[in-house]
């Protein structure tokens, strides 16, 4: 084991207690303050599962009692795995946590109702279908579907709330001309209530690598924000429009290659800007409207493929508090900047530019359509990963990948950040390739997080789309990994199967009892049986769709209530609401939440960012049992 199970990034829970008691050091990590997000689901072999959360800051004595219906169910003090069965409970009764904190329960109660078919409900309010017309006459008729989401606390009441990003039908892939509807941005209680929503306006054109959004505590109230590229017309939650509410900056291709662009950071209660900067870097640095040949020349064409890819992450750049990393382009030139929210102003921490592509330039094309974020360093301050590039936490280059050739590995559609292989020393990062022609034939490869020396890698002749790395084979220890033209492996590169793998490079999660991950796709959930050699299906949601075409992901994975497994959050067929399937069985395990696991938790803000990639910890997890 690398790593304390005591500590969490290299920050003591004694420091991390501090911090939630008021009272931390200078130094200490900002985490957020969560209450114990009690579910009740449909148990898998019958009665009811109830699941709470066990924080960073519990002490080895916390234990907890249950209640449904106001009558405890539990004769001694539960003190092990965050979940219990309750064989007598049924889909009417209510239940309850208690906190026993130094030998004495406390007087707060966290309650849920059982959700009777194993999912909570969110109605949505699903933006009216509409008719786009450009500026040259043509037009484009649309609906809308709910597509990626985020969570965060934005109240500040220890609970988390879902922002919604709505997409258009029309929407467009950067390749791809034509007219798109606005995209909105909503905010929904677990409950169901809505909080505001913000039109982005015609200025920002509608598509995967166009909004790319953060929602997390950025000036440390408590309370997170919103933060996304905002243009003339943007429209905030409390009905202000951002810039010029008559500008229309679209060509006769529906691309928007001239006008000012914005980085904006809206409220969490409100959905009001608080703060809107010109966004860092700009389409050109002379001039807000430049020619096609200009576009051209910085990033290698004239029509908006390459200007347009964003990327955004949230990192702790200082080790303590949280900073909004912004990015544009990763074929060609890459820009990354920094910001810091604070006092109610936006300010700019760093900019990274890699400058106009070139063959002796080591930093340009080496981006992902996918980032990462984690302090692979040991520092305690975060690095980006960029795909075959990293960034220090001061912004400046800390390594770009090549092969024993000495060529750039170049771009990739998926990568993986986190203790992959825990018995060598760090962090890994697993990545496939689309470009073997030109990086010495390297389709897969796993990296040293901290070097980007290659540790090992597997040949393709031709694109490597997509490529997975997680423990689904306990007779191995650290994260498997296969991809669309690599053999199913170890971590340390051993060949486990010369031909059968999983089916899906797509998802993987922490969903049965067990410390291993179980592989999500599309609306479907299953195991792999490292026997047989064959997955296994646990669950298909009903009436639910994935999201982002032949991709095929979640609105959103992540441990947003109940013990340290995570939930799946996926639109209805019709996009009228959310639901949020929860697991039906219970574990032995005892472990914390992972969205107190920095690295983890920094996974679920970049997660709806471009091609999505399900998030990671920082540790081994079978090692952080507690």
């Amino acid at each position: 084991m690398k790593r304390s199970t005591r500590t969490i990034c290299g920050i003591s829970v004694a420091a991390l207690a501090a911090v939630l008691a008021g009272a931390a050091p200078a130094t200490a990590q900002q985490i957020e303050r969560l209450d114990r997000g009690v579910v009740a689901v449909p148990a898998i072999d019958g009665g009811v599962l109830v699941s709470w959360r066990l924080l960073a800051t519990d002490g080895a004595s916390t234990a907890f009692n249950l209640y449904r219906n106001g009558q405890r169910l539990n004769a001694q003090p539960l003190s092990g795995p965050t979940n219990f069965v309750d064989t007598g409970g049924g889909a009417s009764d209510t239940y309850a946590i208690k906190v026993i904190a130094n030998g004495v329960e406390q007087d707060r109660a966290f309650s849920a109702s059982v959700w009777a078919n194993g999912a909570g409900v969110i109605p949505l309010d699903k933006p009216a279908d509409g008719v786009v017309t450009g500026p040259n006459g043509t037009s484009s008729s649309y609906s809308y579907e709910a597509n990626d989401a985020s969570v965060g606390d934005l109240d500040g009441d220890g609970k988390y709330e879902i922002v919604l990003k709505w997409e258009p039908t029309n929407a467009k892939d950067n390749s791809q001309s034509g007219l798109t509807g606005p995209v909105f941005l909503d905010a929904y209680t677990l409950a169901g209530r809505k909080l505001w929503r913000i039109n982005l306006g015609r200025n920002i054109r509608a598509g995967a690598h166009y909004t790319q959004f953060q929602v997390f505590d950025y000036d440390g109230d408590g309370r997170a924000e919103v933060v996304a590229k905002t243009a003339d017309g943007t429209v905030d939650g409390q009905g202000r429009v951002i810039g010029d509410a008559n500008a229309d900056w679209r060509n006769a291709n529906g691309y928007v290659l001239a006008g000012p662009e914005f980085l904006t950071v809206f409220q969490g209660t409100t959905g009001r800007a608080l703060s809107t900067v010109n966004y860092v870097v700009g389409r050109h640095p002379d001039t807000q409207n430049p020619t096609p040949a200009q576009i051209n020349a910085i990033w290698g064409d004239n029509y908006g493929n390459r200007v347009d890819r964003f990327l955004a992450g949230t990192a702790y750049l200082d080790g303590q508090r949280p900073s909004i990393i912004m990015a544009r382009g990763y074929y060609t030139r890459t820009a990354i900047a920094a910001w810091d929210f604070r006092n109610g102003q936006l300010t700019q921490r760093w900019l990274f530019d890699s400058g106009v592509t070139s063959a002796a330039n080591p930093t340009t094309g080496q981006g992902n359509h996918n980032l990462s974020i984690a302090d692979v360093d040991g520092d305690g301050r975060d690095e980006i990963l960029y795909g075959s590039l990293a960034l220090d936490d001061n912004g400046t280059a800390l390594w770009s990948a090549r092969s024993s050739t000495g060529q750039k590995l170049g771009h990739g559609d998926a990568m993986h950040v986190g203790d992959l292989d825990p018995d060598r020393p760090g962090l890994e990062k697993f990545g496939v390739h689309e470009s073997p022609g030109s990086n010495g034939g390297i389709g897969t490869a796993m990296l040293d997080a901290r070097t980007g020396a290659v540790l090992w890698s597997a040949t393709a002749s031709s694109d490597n789309g997509r490529g997975l790395a997680a423990d689904i084979d306990p007779r191995y220890r650290g994260s498997e990994n296969w991809s669309s033209r690599s053999q199913l492996r170890s971590a340390t590169g051993q060949v486990i199967a010369n031909t059968a793998k999983p089916g899906s490079t797509n998802f993987a999660i922490y969903w049965d009892g067990d410390t291993l991950r179980e592989l999500l796709d599309n609306v479907t959930i299953s195991k792999w049986d490292w026997t047989t050699q064959t997955t296994r299906v646990l669950m298909t949601a009903a009436d639910s769709k994935s999201n982002n075409s032949t991709k095929a992901t979640p609105t959103l994975q992540a441990d947003i209530l109940g013990d340290w497994r995570e939930e799946v959050i996926l639109p209805s067929a019709d996009s009228t609401k959310l639901r949020i399937f929860a697991t039906p069985y219970p574990t032995t395990y005892k472990l914390t939440t992972l969205m107190h696991d920095r690295v983890y938790r920094e996974g679920i803000a970049w997660q709806n960012t471009s091609y999505n990639q399900p998030p990671h910890t920082s540790y081994y997890l079978p090692d952080a049992v507690r």
